[in-house]
């Protein structure tokens, strides 16, 4: 069996956005017991990561270390349409990823303890971001 579902993100500007109970409702909703989540983001600006779920820290760490590597404003940039981060959020998307794959077991994503499922909003305005899960197996 397989399904399909679309959920409606909307972002308050850059940073994370944890969306691991959204994702396991739908995976619980979709009565599949065991296969495969697969998450895409339908954006070029934002991208998604499965990433530590315990400490805040290390979402703050991500951010620097992306700003420090792809700044904001940098005259190398010639697709400046949007602003000054409209190249970056599009590099950092490319660097990071647009999608994932997460087991279902028992009816869940079988995410380890420390993990969680986020959606990076790479620019500073607000956005509605769509995602889409598909879910297969029995």
């Amino acid at each position: 069996m397989i399904t399909q579902h679309e959920l409606e993100v909307t972002t308050q500007g850059r940073g994370t956005y944890d969306l691991s109970r959204d994702v396991q409702r739908v995976v619980r909703d979709s009565g599949i017991r065991s296969g495969l989540c697969h998450v895409f983001i339908r954006h070029t600006s934002a991208s998604l990561m499965l990433c530590e779920n315990a400490d805040p820290s290390v979402m703050s760490d991500l951010e620097t270390f992306m700003s420090r590597h792809v700044p904001d404003g940098d005259p190398m940039f010639s697709h400046t349409a949007e602003g000054p981060d409209d190249m970056p959020a599009h590099i950092r998307s490319i660097l990071t990823q647009p999608d994932l794959n997460i087991p279902v077991r028992d009816g869940q994503c079988a995410l380890g303890t420390w993990q969680g499922i986020y959606l990076w909003e790479h620019r500073y305005a607000p956005h509605t971001r769509r995602v889409i899960l598909t879910i297969q197996g029995a």
